[in-house]
């Protein structure tokens, strides 16, 4: 699971990045609120690749999918960018659980199958 929504996350960082581009063309923000805001979620989206093993990792990833739909306010296509990452996160988290699970029961098959060297 780790490695798949750290994968969703680093494409958001990317994408929150562009969106700042496209950001700074609006006259009604200011070049510092822009970067500020962009920063703070280039930054978590950073941080959150190394909290996945913790439970509040995947909670604080669902507060960035919501944020970054809510960007969408500023930078109209981020609604639909951001409901993609949201999509891409759900998945990340439930496929990725569920593949830890076969990796874990294969593993236990595997050590449960191995002749005892005696």
């Amino acid at each position: 699971m780790r490695s798949l929504c750290a994968s969703t996350l680093i494409g958001e960082f990317f994408v929150i990045g562009f969106a700042g581009l496209v950001a700074m063309k609006d006259q009604d923000l200011s070049m510092t609120a822009v970067w500020t805001v962009c920063g703070v979620g280039m930054a978590l989206s950073l941080l959150l690749c190394g909290m996945l093993g913790r439970p509040m990792g995947i909670k604080l990833g669902w507060a960035l999918q919501i944020g970054l739909v809510l960007s969408g306010f500023v930078v109209p296509v981020m609604f639909f960018l951001g409901a993609c990452f949201a999509g891409l996160w759900w998945a990340s988290v439930h496929y990725g659980g569920r593949i830890d699970a076969i990796k874990a029961r294969w593993a236990e098959q595997q050590v449960s199958s191995e002749p005892d060297a005696a």
